[in-house]
């Protein structure tokens, strides 16, 4: 075997997993979903309908309804960022662009219902 067809095999485990780096892109939906899961899903459920002991406790409401969907995303927004009522705020805790997938997420959970 050549040294150029050895150094070639050696070096296509490398050159896979680059090509999988590259190819993940790096924000997307499953973004939002996976913050809601590990920030919000303690209180809202995992479906948003606070279908929870702390959702029903703290009588949250169902965030695929109409009331909390006709709230504009700058409200929503807001609310994430700074929290209401009994629920923390995440403003120091998430960027920009994360607060802004979550509320995206927010608003599939419309679609869902």
């Amino acid at each position: 075997m050549s040294n150029t067809w050895v150094r070639i095999r050696n070096s296509a485990p490398l050159l896979a997993v680059a090509l999988l780096l590259l190819a993940t892109p790096g924000r997307s939906q499953g973004d939002g979903a996976t913050m809601f899961k590990s920030k919000c899903a303690a209180c809202h459920g995992a479906d948003g309908k606070a279908d929870t002991t702390m959702g029903k406790a703290l009588k949250i409401r169902d965030l695929g309804s109409q009331p909390v969907q006709s709230q504009p995303d700058a409200q929503l927004t807001e609310i994430v960022t700074k929290g209401k009522n009994k629920m923390p705020p995440f403003g120091e805790k998430l960027s920009n662009e994360q607060v802004t997938e979550l509320v995206a997420y927010v608003r599939g959970l419309a679609k869902r219902h």
